[in-house]
């Protein structure tokens, strides 16, 4: 299975994504804006999911239809 972003290119370990839509991060009280550059993604089972750091939040798993590769 790959794991593609928004625009259907495929993802790997490593890769650097951007935002393309603001996202508010559940349990907290930060919001990513559009356009944020997420460094060092790590990918999940899920061909739908990605694991990364970002800002002030560790730990985060965003879906890859808010995503683009940098």
């Amino acid at each position: 299975m790959d794991t593609k972003d928004a625009n259907g290119t495929i993802l790997s370990e490593g890769d650097s994504v951007t935002l393309v839509k603001d996202l508010k991060v559940k349990g907290t009280n930060v919001t990513l804006k559009r356009g944020t550059l997420v460094k060092n993604i790590r990918l999940t089972g899920n061909p739908g999911e990605i694991e990364c750091r970002a800002e002030k939040v560790k730990d985060l798993v965003l879906k890859t239809e808010f995503l683009k590769k940098a």
